[in-house]
């Protein structure tokens, strides 16, 4: 257990800290710096969840509703074991950074700006990616689960 609050702290240390950080960068009036012919820092303040998505609810339900997601992922880490249990750190961490961004600015502050081929990905930040790599890694957890050695 204490490698995964390790886990939620280190993200959470990272996010805000990035969180904190990337704004100073800026030149005032400019809102992208392109540091590859792929990837910019831009900066976007997102209402919603992803893609902007449910921005009319206004930030307070969006916080509600992560909190409770954040706490029954909690619950369920303190039950898991492994992959799983890190999986489940990543997902509380992002979501407790982003919460804070919430409850602060009443929206999410995202930076990272990747694109290709005339794509871009939406704008994500260091708590999304927490997120994303845990939900990851709990489904590779759940498509090749440990198989526990025969009983002697």
């Amino acid at each position: 257990m204490k490698r995964a609050i390790g886990v939620i702290l280190a993200v959470l240390v990272l996010d805000q800290v990035s969180k904190w950080l990337i704004p100073g960068i800026f030149e005032p009036g400019r809102r992208m710096i392109e540091v590859t012919p792929f990837f910019n820092i831009v900066e976007v303040w997102n209402p919603g969840v992803s893609f902007g998505l449910g921005a009319s609810f206004g930030p307070w339900v969006l916080t509600g509703l992560a909190v409770v997601i954040a706490i029954a992922l909690s619950v369920w880490m303190t039950r898991a074991t492994g992959l799983l249990r890190i999986a489940l750190a990543l997902l509380v961490g992002g979501a407790i950074g982003n919460v804070i961004d919430r409850v602060r600015f009443g929206a999410v502050y995202d930076f990272l700006d990747l694109h290709a081929f005339g794509y871009h990905w939406p704008a994500f930040n260091v708590a999304d990616s927490a997120i994303t790599i845990g939900a990851a890694m709990m489904l590779f957890d759940s498509l090749f689960p440990k198989r526990e050695s025969p009983k002697k």
